[in-house]
């Protein structure tokens, strides 16, 4: 649990939880700023490899398959799977805190709400 995503005004925030809030903000430093996420993972055990900005994680998922079917893992490098887009912030803090858990996301992916759009704690009352 020491890194999390968290969504603030339409941007995704990484932060190292590890990390002392400042003294005079109380925030911490962010790690990542990015408009969208992507994750990198193995399909068959479902480890996450690498998650951040689509289009390094892109490059990254790319060149590995490359150096993999290179050296004759051809099975290894197809089971590179990167998933990127606005995901829902909770799903996206799970995928890195719990083992395997980005595979059911990725069979969930359809049925996912938009990322950006944040629920409500208490849905909206009428007036009187």
């Amino acid at each position: 649990m020491d890194m999390q995503y968290q969504l603030k005004a339409g941007s995704y925030y990484l932060y190292d939880m590890r990390d002392e809030p400042s003294a005079v903000t109380g925030e911490r430093r962010f790690k990542l700023k990015t408009d969208t996420v992507a994750i990198a993972f193995d399909a068959h055990t479902g480890e996450v490899h690498q998650h951040g900005s689509p289009t390094r994680i892109q490059s990254w998922a790319n060149n590995t398959r490359r150096r993999l079917r290179a050296a004759g893992a051809q099975d290894m490098a197809n089971d590179i799977v990167v998933v990127s887009g606005p995901l829902p912030v909770d799903e996206l803090n799970k995928c890195l805190w719990v083992n395997g858990y980005v595979r059911r996301m990725f069979s969930r992916l359809a049925s996912l709400p938009h990322g950006k759009l944040q629920r409500t704690t208490e849905p909206f009352r009428k007036a009187a």
